[in-house]
């Protein structure tokens, strides 16, 4: 065993990073191509007025996830990035004088339920966290870590006494019926409902079992100093530490192919790099759609079910005043289920969107010496930025109607629109090809949908799937977690392949 495996990795989002740190550990020659000028994906920042935002990912939670990536690199996760708790995890405002903040302790949000809402309703959401949790410790295992699960073998690994386990997760339930079960307040239904928007979907179709995202959060929400964009950062520093090759700028035309297996990759600029296996860190649609060549198109089913939510988005540098901002906050629309409809049915920007703004230099509410600050603000939109131009007069209709909530909130917004950066559908389709701009793979809507998305390995050999397209699904934590997936079933694959005798056996491959 002389020679380690040479593998390439497209794409340089959370997936591939993790899948280069987990390969160039095990001891393969890692080389890692990606068409953007910097690592991240999706983790993107925009340069507004001379200063720096995140206008992608702005919530870091399962950080156990990569203390654990870190550990098994021989370092840790505080020596490359500094994190700090927040207890606060998101204010939510439905008009000026109804505000609830959130809080990571449960007697805290408790409280402020109580007075929110009443005491039957602090009550029930004391209920809702024991059920939030009992659903991720059923899934975290059997589901989330899982390579590949199936209906089947979630069954099978609870057991008999699992099973009462299983039937609480309510995976055949809406999250919206199941909310209704436990709060009568309308509003505090549709601030848990939100939890589905985290996977791109509709509260009104995605499963009850999209409640483990609650305890997620409650468990742990930290901010990275300098912006969640260090991340990336940080794992494209491990992997080179560790021996990995990064190139960017450099976008793949198509994954090669010979005799059934993967041979290399073809770059738009012509050159060709030879490799023994591939993880793609990339949309599924894009490989389904042909856009990686015709040999990556058969490799993987893909599911005809909808796709996920897009999103317009708005950076800028600006004086606020009034509402008192918290670093997550979170403005809801008065009629929760047309704006749905309006995204899934009628598929346009809703005419009354929800507004989620982050006010990216505020920590635990403190905005003190700030003049002028950096605010990220979010809608949802449908995922048609493929089809649908999303011209200037539209985008400027929509800014009035997600600023004008604001306003009626009692947040004012000094904006200068010289300086204020708009991102649309359309330009996520450009950013992202083959998604028509959804940003979560496809709509986790039905009992099914979890278990449609694709797993690490394909129908081509040394071709390998990485990414929040595939299992377990999107969000920073989920895409490391695929990545590592993807990584262990490839180097799994090399000491059980006869193709790959004669290669080097990588040691340290982690299945936990």
């Amino acid at each position: 065993m002389s020679k380690a495996k040479r593998v390439v990795v497209i794409g340089a989002g959370i997936g591939g990073l993790v899948a280069a740190v987990e390969l160039a550990i095990g001891g393969c020659e890692v080389t890692v191509l990606e068409r953007a000028a910097e690592p991240g994906g999706k983790m993107r920042t925009l340069t507004v007025d001379g200063r720096q935002l995140d206008v992608g990912p702005t919530v870091f939670t399962m950080r156990w996830v990569f203390d654990e990536i870190f550990a098994e690199a021989g370092t840790s996760l505080e020596s490359f990035i500094t994190l700090d708790p927040v207890s606060v995890l998101a204010r939510h405002t439905w008009s000026e004088t109804e505000r609830l903040d959130l809080f990571a302790d449960i007697a805290q949000s408790s409280d402020a339920i109580g007075a929110f809402a009443g005491a039957i309703e602090a009550r029930a959401y004391v209920a809702f966290c024991k059920r939030a949790q009992a659903t991720y410790d059923t899934l975290k295992t059997s589901y989330i870590l899982a390579a590949k699960p199936t209906p089947l073998s979630l069954t099978a690994g609870a057991g008999l006494s699992g099973l009462a386990d299983l039937w609480r997760i309510s995976p055949f339930a809406t999250l919206w019926k199941t909310l209704g079960d436990y709060f009568k307040d309308a509003r505090l239904r549709q601030l848990f409902a939100r939890y589905a928007t985290y996977c791109g979907s509709s509260p009104f179709d995605a499963p009850a079992t999209l409640m483990l995202i609650s305890h997620v959060e409650r468990e742990g929400v930290w901010i990275i100093d300098g912006g969640i964009h260090r991340l990336a950062k940080a794992l494209e520093k491990l992997a080179r530490m560790r021996g990995a090759t990064f190139r960017y700028e450099s976008e793949v035309r198509e994954i090669n192919a010979r005799g059934g297996k993967t041979c290399g990759v073809t770059l738009t600029s012509g050159e060709r790099i030879e490799c023994d296996a591939i993880i793609a860190n990339s949309d599924t649609n894009a490989l389904s759609a042909g856009l990686l060549g015709a040999d990556a198109a058969k490799a993987i089913n893909t599911s005809s079910g909808p796709a996920s939510l897009s999103a317009v988005t708005w950076a800028l540098v600006a004086k606020t005043r009034g509402f008192p901002l918290a670093r997550h906050n979170v403005f809801f629309s008065d009629d929760y289920r047309s704006e749905f409809e309006d995204l899934f049915s009628r598929k346009q920007i809703p005419s009354k969107p929800t507004v989620y703004v982050c006010a990216e230099d505020r920590h635990e509410n403190s905005a003190s010496g700030i003049e002028e600050e950096r605010i990220f603000i979010l809608i949802n939109a449908p995922p048609t930025g493929d089809i649908h131009a999303f011209d200037k007069p539209e985008i400027v209709s929509c800014a009035k109607r997600a600023f004008g909530l604001l306003q009626r909130c009692g947040l004012s917004i000094e904006v200068d629109p010289n300086t204020m950066a708009a991102t649309t559908p359309r330009d996520f389709a450009k950013l992202f090809p083959g998604t028509g701009g959804a940003l979560y793979g496809r709509a986790s809507h039905g009992w099914a949908a979890s278990f449609a998305r694709p797993t690490a390995k394909t129908r081509l050999e040394g071709l390998y799937l990485a990414g929040g397209s595939v299992h377990p699904g999107p969000g920073v934590p989920m895409a490391a977690i695929s990545g590592r997936l993807a990584a262990t079933q490839l180097l799994s694959d090399i000491h059980s392949t006869p193709r790959f005798h004669g290669m080097a056996m990588p040691g340290g491959i982690s299945t936990r």
